[in-house]
C-alpha cells in the first residue's frame, strides 16, 4: 500500500493544475461526461483535455488508497491484493517473453509502479509514455528512491503520437491504460509501428462485456458512472478491442477476459460489503474516514475546493465497476497478446 498520508493526498489534488482553479477543472471535466450530459464525440475530440485533467485531479486519490500500480488483479485465495497486482504485472512479463537488457514501453505508465516492477523482475529497460506531466514527475521521485533511473525513464507524448523510430522496442504493453485512447485502431497502429518485427504487444483492456445491452438503462448507467470516475470517452467491447489489433496489422496469439476465473473478485476490494485491514483505505470504513478527511481539509483551505467534487465521482465510479462486474457486463482486465509479423520490416 502507498506510504501517502492525509496531508500528501490533499497537497497533491490537482496535480499540476493550481490550487485556485480546481473547482471549475472538477466542473469542465464532470460536463465532459454522459453522466452529466456530456457527448461521447465531445470527450474524443478533446479526450487530452479530458484525461490530462483526470489524472491532475484524481492521482492523489489514487496513490493514497492504492499504492503505485494503478490497476485491478485476478487474485488466489489467500493471496493480498499487493501480492496480485504484482503477480498480474509478472504475468506480462513472462507472456512477453522479457530478458535481460531488452528495451521495454509501457504505454500508458501513471507513475510507474507497474514499470518498476516489471524492470526489476525481468532486468529490462523499460520506457515510460504519459502525457500527464504530474504523474511524470511523480515516477522521476519514486524511480531515484529505488535506484532505477539510470535505467528507467518517462517520455511525455500523447500515446497517439509517439516520438520514437520505428521499431524501437523489444516489447510493448498496457495496462488498463489504452481505454483512453479516441480511436483504438489509431492508438494499435503507433504501437504496431514503434514495435520490432516479431516482437509482441500485451494488454489489459477495460471493455464492456458480450452481455452488456446498451439499449437497459440501468446498464447503461452503470457503464456512464464508469467513464465518468476513469476517465474515459467510451467503453469499448472486447471484440471491438481484439477487431482494432487485427486492422492494425498484428497477428493475434491469444485472449482472453481474466475476470473470468479469478477465485477471488478482482472488485472486492470495492465492495462496500467487504473489509479488509490491509486495504482499510477502500473499505466502506476507510473511504467514509477519506471523505470526512477531504470535507475538513478542504474546509480550512488544506486542501483545494473541488477536492470533495473529485472524492465523490471517484465513488460513482467504484459504485458502477462494482455494479458492472456483478452483472458480468464489465471488464477492467480483458486480456490479448498479439505480434507484429516478421515480414513487416516497415
Amino acid at each position: 500500500m502507498s506510504k501517502q498520508g492525509a496531508f500528501d493526498l490533499a497537497f497533491g489534488v490537482g496535480g499540476r493544475i493550481g490550487k485556485d482553479d480546481v473547482l471549475s477543472a472538477v466542473d469542465k471535466y464532470e460536463k465532459y461526461h454522459g453522466y452529466y450530459g456530456g457527448e461521447e464525440d465531445e470527450r474524443k475530440n478533446n479526450y487530452t483535455d479530458m484525461v490530462n485533467k483526470y489524472y491532475d485531479l484524481c492521482t492523489s486519490f489514487y496513490e493514497y488508497g492504492w499504492g503505485e500500480s494503478f490497476h485491478f488483479a485476478p487474485r488466489w485465495k489467500g493471496e493480498s491484493l499487493q501480492e496480485s497486482i504484482k503477480r498480474h504485472e509478472h504475468f506480462l512479463a513472462l507472456q512477453l517473453g522479457l530478458k535481460p537488457g531488452q528495451k521495454v514501453l509501457d504505454v500508458g505508465c501513471g507513475i510507474g509502479g507497474p514499470l518498476r516492477e516489471i524492470a526489476r523482475f525481468s532486468s529490462t529497460s523499460v520506457t515510460g509514455l504519459n502525457n500527464n506531466e504530474y504523474q511524470i514527475s511523480r515516477g522521476q521521485v519514486l524511480n531515484r528512491k529505488v535506484g532505477l533511473d539510470q535505467t528507467c525513464n518517462f517520455v511525455k507524448s500523447d500515446f497517439m503520437k509517439m516520438p520514437f523510430p520505428d521499431n524501437s522496442f523489444d516489447a510493448v504493453y498496457a495496462i488498463e491504460a489504452t481505454c483512453h485512447a479516441p480511436d483504438p485502431v489509431g492508438c494499435y497502429k503507433e504501437i504496431y509501428r514503434v514495435l520490432k518485427p516479431g516482437q509482441c504487444f500485451a494488454v489489459y483492456e477495460w471493455c464492456m462485456t458480450d452481455a452488456y445491452n446498451p439499449n437497459n438503462e440501468e446498464q447503461k448507467r452503470i457503464k456512464e458512472e464508469i467513464e465518468l470516475g476513469n476517465g474515459l470517452p467510451e467503453i469499448r467491447s472486447t471484440q471491438q478491442c481484439l477487431e482494432a489489433a487485427r486492422k492494425a496489422g498484428f497477428e493475434v496469439v491469444w485472449d482472453k477476459d481474466l475476470a473470468e476465473d479469478s477465485p477471488v473478485s478482482w472488485y472486492m476490494p470495492l465492495d462496500t460489503s467487504h473489509f479488509s485491514l490491509s486495504s482499510f483505505r477502500l473499505t466502506a470504513v476507510g473511504r467514509l474516514f477519506t471523505r470526512n478527511l477531504v470535507l475538513a481539509l478542504e474546509y480550512v483551505g488544506v486542501a483545494p475546493k473541488g477536492s470533495q467534487r473529485v472524492q465523490a465521482f471517484l465513488e460513482k465510479a467504484a459504485e458502477g465497476l462494482v455494479g458492472g462486474a456483478k452483472k458480468g457486463i464489465f471488464t477492467p482486465m480483458y486480456f490479448f497478446l498479439v505480434r507484429k509479423p516478421i515480414s513487416d520490416s516497415q
